[in-house]
């Protein structure tokens, strides 16, 4: 505050004298008393009055009172400033200013200027600033006593009577308040002038009939809306005393809620809805919100007590049969107390003006009365009675709980958000089970799977016990220690095939393989509808004795060692086709299915919740695919590998079939595999990644990560057999050349002793070429559309190449002579047309030099020096043969010691001469 003055003047003389005035100024230095920081924090605290005196003190401290901020802090407090209302204002305002502005610009362009070129000084900048400052000062006295609102207080006590004609008006004085920056403080005002004579009258009433406020406002409603705006008001009180005012207008404000309160509860005894209990509900919210009125109303309601609507939860289990549960009773429960719910919609709609927030508190404690009275016992007895009924009931309320929220008709303004109040009751009323039935639910089908691949794996023991105790029962059981070629070679002499020409199922099918494939349908489950159906063999039955008895064992048992072993073997070579089962792989996916359609319900809750319920179902997928692959599938195929390690071609008395028995039994467990592998890959889309429960692009996924690995499995085992499945195939295509190349097909004897002979020679492929493309090509073409392109496309370039080796092992081993040659091009042709249907370039190329290779016969012995120059020439072959490999395929030639001292002088240059 300055502290300066002017001293006493000494006349009239010294005031014409500027340096005597300057001599007659007493200095004194000024300091304000308080920092700025101190003064803006009292301010504060003042009473309005007081405020006021205080601005006018001095302009500085004018500018501090009337600082926008400092009322922009108070309507704050009360809620009635928006922030974004007055930024929109703002810019309106700086638009209509810019537009002006440019209008201005617009007249007073260059042809007003050029008018006024007589006039010298073309802008005083004191004059102009002079000007502006007294047009601001009188439109600032022109608006304070229209805008101000404090021209109605006076600094004394305030007023004891409304300050304006018409109460009413005070009623929406804070509806009115509007956002401006720089006139915060002439809002504040009038709110100050309408609603603090009533303020300061409560505060100083000493009984609840004093204050004005009620004698001003006769009806009820207007008595509320005035104690709602001095609650509101009463917010921007900070002067000293502010808490002993508040606590007066809250204790005031309490009686009237409580008078009110009676008025409302006498109505709802009469069921007076559209009366008393319509008009003070209405009352009450504008007071306060009305939250005593909607207690009441909830508390006190006829359905917490009503006897027909809260049945027995035990008819679920009563009703039932034995370790069983039906949800009739309950579903009949949930649609009465829907029907009841939406009455009470109608009524809570008529009595409250916001009758959805009233309508679903009401729901919530139904819910927490009754629904949760008759959930929680149901859902504990069946726990404890029985697993897989409390599994169902849990699965079954909840989605009856869903459907009977979602059936209310809700009241208008709450109907988008009906389906989040159905999740919210829903969690409420099955958080309490969640964790220990979804923990429930993971353990039953963990146990129910390995009992069942358990199961299956015993009655294959006992099966397989009860084939070998039958064939062998003749004989003693330390036999069994010896191997089965020993017993052949005791009676290798016995022309007796002891081998059956069809090898039939052990568990149940007496048909034969090749016919078996028109019944695959009938075994599977009706659950598996869905399964695409296959023509591969049908999987062995684990019945009961019916399917024992149709067993394909003999009436009798043989009566000799090497019969009865031979059975045996042919036994468990048709046994690799009952390794794993895919009516075991139907029954754990119908499971996890029913598991997992189950507890998805759950996922749709959301939060905590629904994330516990998805990784529950992602480890029972989990679960599937471990018990599945690891358990019964890997372990069937590491018998089948192992039992086709131990096939001997030499040790099968019947090759008349088409195709090698572990070998084809092999692939048919391949195909049974893929259709599992097909299975599982349905499963895992349709359940988990069709609903989301599982995201098929997050690699660290759990169930993408154990379908990986089942996948994986798969084919290593795949791999692994089909290795073996080859040693097997080559084994038995070097056993049909060894057994079925006759000498003479390539070797004929001379044309003398074939005059009795047809005249028209057979100049096709031998039986031999015959029976290995036919093996071969069988076998090729049973994997294609059960295993991957790439791994086929390896087995047929393994197969292709160890054929080659086959077949040129085979030729080294015979005699052939001009005449058989034609035999053998005609069976490298039927090689290389085979190969051709592989679609392998350079698999073809291989063979293709086979072809060329089988002419070095063909040429007569008397061209023996053309023949050097074939044997000699690399690029024939393709860089398939070397000159050293062609030379030992001539050597095979039946005239070779005819012709090779020929072929050898042409070959090494021993027929040149030096000239």
């Amino acid at each position: 505050m300055s502290t300066f003055r002017r001293a006493p003047q000494q006349g009239a003389a010294s005031r014409a004298s500027i340096l005597g005035t300057l001599r007659a100024t007493s200095m004194v230095e000024t300091k304000p008393a308080l920092p700025a920081e101190i003064l803006v924090s009292i301010l504060d605290y003042l009473p309005i009055p007081d405020l006021l005196r205080f601005a006018r003190t001095s302009w500085r401290m004018r500018e501090m009172v009337y600082d926008d901020t400092r009322w922009v802090a108070r309507l704050k407090s009360m809620g009635c400033w928006s922030e974004s209302e007055a930024r929109k204002r703002f810019e309106e305002a700086m638009k209509r200013k810019r537009d002006a502005s440019g209008r201005t610009n617009v007249n007073g362009g260059p042809n007003a200027a050029a008018g006024r070129q007589t006039s010298t000084t073309i802008f005083d900048a004191t004059l102009e600033e002079e000007r502006r400052k007294i047009q601001a000062h009188q439109a600032l006295q022109s608006q304070e006593p229209r805008l101000d609102g404090f021209e109605t207080l006076s600094l004394n006590q305030p007023q004891s009577k409304s300050p304006y004609e018409d109460p009413a008006a005070l009623l929406d004085v804070l509806k009115n308040v509007r956002s401006i920056r720089g006139y915060a403080r002439q809002e504040y005002g009038k709110v100050y002038g309408a609603l603090a004579p009533f303020y300061f009258d409560l505060a100083r009433a000493k009984t609840h009939t004093e204050p004005i406020v009620f004698s001003v406002f006769r009806d009820p409603e207007r008595q509320a809306q005035m104690l709602s705006n001095l609650q509101t008001f009463s917010k921007s009180d900070w002067a000293q005393g502010f808490q002993q005012r508040e606590a007066k207008l809250i204790n005031m404000t309490t009686i009237f809620e409580s008078a009110v309160l009676r008025e409302f509860e006498q109505g709802y005894e009469f069921w007076d809805v559209d009366g008393r209990m319509r008009r003070y509900a209405h009352v009450l919210h504008t007071l306060n919100g009305g939250n005593a009125a909607v207690d009441l109303f909830i508390q006190k309601h006829p359905m917490l007590n009503d006897r027909g609507i809260i049945d027995n939860p035990m008819d679920c289990i009563n009703q039932a049969p034995e370790d069983s549960i039906t949800l009739e009773p309950s579903r009949v429960f949930f649609e009465l107390l829907a029907q009841k719910l939406n009455e009470q919609s109608d009524v809570i709609s008529r009595i409250f003006p916001q009758p959805g927030t009233v309508f679903w508190a009401f729901v919530d404690k139904i819910r927490e009365d009754i629904i949760m009275e008759y959930v929680t016992p149901l859902l504990d007895e069946c726990h404890d009675r029985h697993m897989p009924s409390y599994l169902k009931a849990v699965s079954g309320l909840f989605e009856q709980c869903m459907q009977l929220v979602r059936s209310l008709e809700s009241p208008k303004g709450s109907e988008g958000e009906l389906d989040n109040y159905a999740k919210d009751i829903a969690l409420k009323v099955f958080e309490p089970h969640l964790d220990l039935y979804l923990q429930e639910e993971l353990d039953s089908f963990t146990k129910y799977a390995e009992h069942e691949v358990g199961n299956w794996e015993q009655k294959l023991s006992e099966q397989d016990a009860t084939v070998e105790s039958f064939y062998m029962g003749n004989f003693n059981r330390q036999a069994d220690k010896n191997d089965f070629l020993s017993s052949f070679k005791k009676v290798v002499m016995m022309p007796v095939t002891v081998l059956p020409s069809a090898i039939s199922s052990p568990f149940g099918t007496s048909k034969p393989a090749s016919t078996s494939a028109t019944n695959n349908s009938t075994t599977l489950r009706p659950s598996a509808a869905g399964t695409p159906a296959s023509s591969r063999p049908q999987t062995p039955g684990l019945g009961g004795p019916s399917e024992r008895s149709a067993s394909p064992l003999p009436s009798e048992a043989p009566n000799d060692e090497l019969k009865a072993k031979a059975a045996l073997m042919a036994n468990r070579l048709e046994g690799i086709r009952s390794l794993f089962s895919i009516e075991v792989a139907l029954s754990l996916v119908a499971a996890a299915k029913e598991g997992l359609g189950r507890a998805s319900k759950f996922v749709a809750l959301g939060g905590q919740a629904g994330e516990e319920a998805r990784e529950q179902c992602e480890a029972m997928f989990v679960v599937l695919v471990k018990i599945l692959g690891q358990t019964h599938v890997k372990n069937g195929f590491k018998k089948a590998v192992d039992h086709l390690s131990r096939y001997n071609p030499r040790e099968i008395s019947d090759h008349s079939q088409t195709g090698v028995a572990p070998l084809v039994t092999f692939i048919e467990l391949v195909n049974v595999g893929d259709i599992i592998s097909q299975m599982i890959d349905v499963f895992y889309e349709q359940q988990l990644a069709a609903p989301k429960i599982a995201d098929r692009n997050d690699f660290l996924d759990p169930a993408g990560l154990a379908k990986k690995k089942f996948e994986q499995m798969l084919d290593e085992s795949v791999a692994a057999g089909l290795n073996k499945g080859i040693d097997v195939l080559m084994d038995e295509v070097e056993y049909l050349c060894a057994t079925t190349q006759l000498p003479t097909d390539f070797n004929p004897p001379p044309a003398s002793q074939e005059a009795s002979l047809s005249k028209d020679p057979d100049i096709g492929p031998t039986i031999t070429a015959k029976r290995v493309t036919e093996l071969v090509s069988s076998h090729t073409k049973m994997l294609v559309g059960s295993t991957e392109k790439t791994m086929l496309d390896v087995f047929n370039s393994e197969v292709g190449l160890r054929l080659f080796t086959a077949v040129c092992k085979h030729i080294k081993r015979q005699r052939i002579s001009t005449e058989g040659a034609v035999k053998l091009i005609a069976d490298m042709n039927m090689y290389f047309e085979y190969i051709r249907t592989l679609k392998n370039p350079d698999l073809l190329a291989y063979f293709k030099a086979l072809r060329e290779l089988s002419q070095i016969y063909l040429i007569d012995a008397r061209h023996a020096k053309e023949m050097a120059t074939i044997i000699a020439d690399g690029d024939r072959f393709g860089g398939i043969f070397r000159a050293e490999e062609v030379y030992e395929f001539a050597e095979r030639r039946a005239d070779w010691f005819q012709v090779k001292r020929d072929v050898e002088r042409a070959t090494y240059g021993l027929e040149c001469h030096i000239m």
